[in-house]
């Protein structure tokens, strides 16, 4: 069964460029796919985790949080192109207890939030909280990797990549 549009191409004498059109079309989808530039995070481990992030925009600091990310499973945090070299992740097991965390304190909550500045966090009411770095190299996008390891205050466990290349996290 011949399709209307490959009809109409022949009929309008346009059938010599149907699979250069073709080609362009699926080039076009495969370029858009390839710059997708985002802040993604995989959870590798069994259990379910909330996360939160930190970085440096323009002159100010910001976190966010939180994001539930389910067992096995990715999620972009940030969308777009990076706007820092440095970011910084604190994660929860919610199902068995640990944390994903380091030494770079910022200001966290309970609940969702969008938080300015990183100072003063317990007089401001925040959490004053222990995030880890991930240094993306000025890359415009990167996927940290969160796996069973890195439970209990310490940064192992945490993998990040940008594009194939992977390193382990501080």
């Amino acid at each position: 069964m011949t399709s209307i549009f490959a009809l109409r191409c022949r009929a309008s004498g346009l059938s010599s460029y149907l699979p250069a059109l073709c080609a362009l079309v699926i080039c076009a989808f495969s370029s858009t796919a390839a710059l997708a530039v985002d802040f993604r995070l995989c959870n590798s481990t069994k259990s379910r985790v909330g996360v939160a992030v930190g970085y440096k925009d323009g002159e100010s600091w910001v976190t966010e949080g939180w994001w539930n990310v389910a067992a096995a499973s990715c999620e972009t945090l940030l969308k777009g192109p990076l706007v820092a070299r440095y970011y910084y992740v604190y994660a929860l097991d919610y199902d068995h207890g640990g944390e994903w965390g380091g030494s770079a304190f910022m200001c966290t909550k309970e609940k969702e939030f969008t938080i300015k500045g990183i100072d003063n966090c317990l007089a401001r009411n925040y959490n004053r909280t222990g995030f880890f770095e991930i240094d993306t190299g000025e890359q415009r996008s990167w996927t940290v990797q969160l796996t069973e390891g890195g439970m209990g205050g310490n940064d192992q466990g945490a993998d990040a990549s940008a594009g194939r290349s992977s390193t382990t996290a501080p």
